[in-house]
């Protein structure tokens, strides 16, 4: 029989859902970033928030989170999930493209504020070894809350955003050789010389986990998934995509490295297959998930009980702190030739600390670096200055309004090859689809296609075709696909159903595309314009036509006469299939056809 397992144990699980249901709508009705809602949320909801009223009123018990730790396991994989993302929508030769703001710009970065910070703390009488963990934690900003914000002020794709994700890769690949450095300086502070050489020699089993994830990865991941996607089961797709992630941060951790550094590697080797759209749709909502957890995590972190004893000293480490770190990173990327108002964003959406913050600091507070005490209130510090990085980017967004040059690229920013601006998607990469495709190569015309047939897709991407695994019925696919920016969807599917589903789906993202649809009879095609088809094309009237065609050419009539007719008939065909639609979906279909007016 099962084990019977206690309502208790699952309280704070749903605890937090309760909050999350709660939160993200209430914080969209009004404007407000999701994510500072998480961090409230988890203030309020902690042992330090109500909790502590439970002892008097025990009910309140059952509406706050009791057991931090629990929750706080799960919350490290929304940062792992995160990277992941970020991984997908790089590739090889773009992070290469920008190798010099990622271990040029990024790694300064490190070395200049974990310099400042650590002289600041020596300066306040911590010894030097502490000083340099202080710093060196201190240094790093937060992945997890910075990129989602950017996200959610579409500023990701900016200068700004690329700059500030440079840094902070080269802030995650900085953790490893930091907790190295704090072994050794832990060594010497014991007196053991051995722990020179532990220390260094850690980082091997890192590079070498590093080359493993790359090398297994190339040779496994694409074989996997189109196993996978032939079994034709969005749940054993799922599974596949799970797998990967966490085998890869475990492999990742095991070695020294971060969790998330695994995950972003697996990702980057993911988006060069043609897997990288479907991969994305179905990681998306346990990466929000996880990562609304995380923020929660942090909100409990805040210990009211000091922040309320030392409001001055707590308040002056964080607004000390994120301004150091402002002042630092402006100067760092003036240095790299940013443009002023780049710099200035950038380096104001990066002041507040991060989240490897606490592990960096526990780790130094075992090898007894620092001071507990001590330690304890900079970590609250630095929690709070967690809060200020929504404000913050507002903020910093509303210079870059006021000043257009914000908005100019990085130099090294390679663009993006998966732009789809102005081109075709077709769905249905089949018979039809190729030659469509190849119709449209003739003229010169771009154009990305999917399919759900694994086979199909890997033969064409070995042509050089720019081909991805998918579900186009699905709003989220399409939204990865570049739903927004196309501009036309060719539909060349030959099952009646899914492609009505498509249909629906491309016409409730998109009114105004161009949307031709692949029809089989007449009767289909009727269907098809009153979903919103601006043209739908009929299998058996097309035969019908190009057999008259044929037949009155070789009859002797004069071709241009012929081709004339055929037309003619082609129209009223389409007028008659057209009656059949509201008047809603005929308004729609001519608007369709109208040129686009541009946005610029």
């Amino acid at each position: 029989m099962p084990t019977e397992v206690a309502p208790q144990e699952y309280k704070d699980v749903l605890v937090f859902l309760a909050a999350a249901s709660i939160v993200v709508p209430l914080f969209h009705r009004f404007k407000l970033s999701p994510v500072l809602g998480f961090l409230l949320a988890g203030v309020l909801l902690g042992p330090d928030g109500l909790g502590r009223l439970a002892g008097d009123n025990p009910w309140i018990s059952a509406i706050t989170i009791s057991d931090a730790d629990e929750i706080r396991v799960f919350a490290e994989f929304g940062v792992v999930f995160l990277l992941f993302m970020i991984g997908l929508e790089l590739s090889w030769e773009r992070l290469r493209a920008m190798r010099r703001l990622v271990f040029g710009f990024g790694m300064a970065q490190v070395v200049v504020c974990g310099g400042l910070l650590g002289l600041c703390a020596w300066a306040l009488g911590q010894p030097p070894a502490g000083a340099v963990a202080l710093g060196l934690a201190l240094a790093l900003s937060s992945t997890a809350l910075v990129m989602p914000v950017l996200a959610e002020r579409k500023r990701l794709h900016t200068g700004v955003g690329r700059a500030a994700f440079s840094v902070l890769l080269a802030q995650d690949l900085a953790v490893a050789p930091i907790l190295v450095t704090l072994t050794v300086l832990g060594g010497m502070e014991a007196g053991n010389g051995a722990s020179w050489l532990t220390g260094l020699l850690t980082l091997a089993p890192a590079a070498l986990a590093l080359a493993v994830i790359v090398a297994v990865g190339r040779l496994v991941l694409r074989p996997l998934f189109q196993l996978v996607a032939g079994s034709k089961s969005q749940e054993l797709f799922v599974a596949a995509c799970l797998l990967v992630v966490i085998g890869a941060g475990v492999a990742a951790s095991v070695s020294g490295l971060s969790m998330a550094i695994g995950a972003f590697i697996a990702g980057l080797l993911l988006a060069e297959t043609e897997f990288r759209r479907e991969v994305e749709v179905n990681i998306e909502p346990f990466k929000g998930l996880l990562l609304g957890m995380f923020f929660v995590s942090v909100g409990i972190r805040l210990d009211l009980d000091v922040v309320l004893a030392e409001p001055i000293v707590i308040l002056s480490i964080a607004v000390g702190l994120t301004a150091l770190k402002i002042v630092s990173i402006f100067g760092v990327a003036r240095a790299f030739r940013l443009p002023p108002r780049i710099a200035l964003e950038t380096a104001m959406v990066l002041g507040p600390a991060g989240e490897f913050a606490f592990v960096i600091l526990n780790s130094a507070l075992e090898h007894r670096l620092v001071d507990p005490g001590f330690e304890r209130a900079v970590l609250i510090g630095a929690t709070v200055s967690f809060f200020a990085v929504p404000a913050l980017a507002w903020a910093a967004e509303r210079l870059a309004v006021r000043a257009p040059a914000a908005l100019e690229p990085v130099p090294e920013a390679a663009e993006d090859p998966e732009d789809v601006s102005g081109q075709v998607l077709i769905v249905g990469y089949g018979r039809v689809g190729r030659l469509v495709g190849e119709m449209l190569h003739r003229h010169d015309v771009e154009f990305s296609a999917v399919d759900l047939n694994a086979k199909l897709v890997d033969e064409a991407r070995k042509a050089g075709e720019r081909v991805y695994f998918g579900d186009a019925g699905r709003a989220e696919f399409l939204g990865r696909c570049g739903i927004d920016k196309v501009a036309a969807v060719v539909v060349t599917m030959d099952a009646p159903g899914k492609v009505d589903e498509v249909v629906q789906t491309v016409r409730a993202a998109r009114e105004d595309v161009t949307l031709i649809a692949r029809a089989r009879d007449a009767r289909h095609a009727a269907r098809l314009y009153q979903l919103g088809a601006t043209d739908a094309v009929p299998e058996t009237v097309e035969s019908s036509l190009q057999l008259a065609e044929n037949t009155l050419v070789d009859l002797g009539k004069p071709m241009g006469l012929v081709i004339a007719s055929i037309h003619e008939k082609r129209d009223e065909f389409r007028k008659l299939f057209q009656e059949s639609a509201p008047d809603k979906r005929e308004t729609r279909a001519v608007r369709a056809r109208e040129p686009r007016r541009s946005t610029g």
